[in-house]
């Protein structure tokens, strides 16, 4: 056994390979001991991370990259060796936003241009009635939540910095705060959006496998300068957490890796709740309306665990795009770096793939090319970037 790790996490499906390593034993048969640390808030977990109170943690892939770059806080670099979670979250919005938004639709409404549209038309009427703007919550500054919801409004000609309000809140806190009115909508992981329809105080209006094909949501996050002096415990833990994957995408396997999630010092949640999350069968609204997407979460299938550089460079792009850092080759070359897909494959004892990664995908605007961030971000209006 190597020394004891501690590792948190934060109450959300998409942690679900690392916890059901450690419940399961995959970690144990990979010889190591590990603590998980249930946690409530990103920046707990970044900073807990960051100064070496967690061994690894179960973190937002954008805050990753922040961390690197020492944006919003001190600069500490990080390494992603695994992917945690591909997609998985959702925008929730209240029956009255809701229904704002549904007299306005023209069209598919689970087209994301189509409610962005009525999002506008609802934003226009706000103003001219002289109403306070729109709130949605989100979980942090530097998270695809944040990054999912402007590009998505932005779409529209919905500016996310002036005609509506972004708040941070911890995932936990989103139900409360929606049921509270605190917050008209929130953009956050499973399984959140779930209980706030459960509950009769939200409608899931897109899954975020509807605005972007293939977003990388967690990673498994280490201490560059740990990672490199713990080469094999980070292989190990890799391992692991495959193993956890694996384990989770077999049908077999769903009661029971929905109970083992459900547990209070887990995700402490409805085990059918969880089903739905894993099987990407939601009820999106009070009346009992299911919807189905075999995109909506991926743990570890379709190639989700290798994390890949690409994905990176399209959430630093998103950074640079709403004012959070510059346009820099240095920046980008960072940003890059924090995925290693050359530590998961040589934890697997893969050989790299020789086909390039799929093209990154969105509902709007051009194919993302990592090698032409100026190009790309030339191509939407709305944003604080400039040239």
């Amino acid at each position: 056994m190597t020394a004891p790790l501690r590792i948190g996490f934060i109450p959300l499906v998409d942690a679900a390979a690392l916890i059901v390593a450690v419940d399961k034993g995959f970690a144990a048969a990979e010889g190591l001991e590990v603590e998980l640390v249930r946690e409530v808030s990103w920046s707990n977990v970044r900073d807990k991370l960051n100064i070496g109170l967690f061994d690894a943690a179960h973190l937002l892939a954008p805050v990753a990259i922040a961390s690197s770059l020492g944006l919003g806080h001190v600069k500490v670099p990080i390494a992603a060796p695994f992917n945690l979670g591909i997609n998985g979250n959702a925008i929730t919005v209240s029956p009255a936003l809701h229904a704002a938004l549904m007299e306005e639709v023209e069209g598919d409404r689970f087209d994301p241009l189509v409610t962005a549209k009525a999002l506008a038309k609802v934003v226009a009427k706000r103003r001219k009635a002289g109403a306070d703007p729109l709130t949605f919550g989100m979980t942090f500054p530097f998270s695809t939540h944040n990054y999912q919801l402007r590009f998505w409004m932005a779409a529209a000609g919905v500016d996310p910095d002036e005609d509506v309000r972004l708040v941070v809140l911890p995932p936990p806190y989103m139900v409360d705060s929606l049921k509270s009115g605190h917050v008209d909508a929130f953009c956050v992981g499973a399984p959140w959006n779930s209980v706030a329809v459960d509950l009769g105080i939200g409608h899931i209006l897109h899954f975020v496998s509807d605005i972007l094909v293939r977003a990388a949501e967690k990673v498994l996050a280490v201490r560059q300068v740990w990672a490199d002096n713990n080469p094999d415990v980070v292989a190990r833990l890799v391992r692991a957490a495959v193993k956890g994957a694996e384990f989770i995408e077999s049908p077999a396997n769903l009661a029971e890796t929905a109970q083992i999630l459900a547990q209070p010092e887990r995700i402490g949640v409805d085990a059918e709740v969880i089903q739905r999350t894993l099987t990407g069968r939601l009820k999106i609204s009070p009346d009992g309306t299911f919807r189905e997407s075999g995109r909506y979460l991926l743990v570890g299938r379709e190639g989700a665990g290798r994390p890949e550089p690409v994905q990176a460079a399209w959430l630093y792009a998103q950074m640079v795009r709403w004012g959070q850092t510059a346009l820099t080759p240095d920046g980008a070359k960072t940003a890059m770096a924090v995925f290693r897909p050359d530590l998961y494959d040589a934890a697997l004892g893969r050989s790299p793939p020789t086909e390039a990664p799929a093209p990154f995908g969105a509902f709007a605007g051009p194919t993302f090319d990592p090698d032409n961030i100026a190009g790309h971000l030339a191509a939407f209006e709305v944003g604080r970037w400039k040239a």
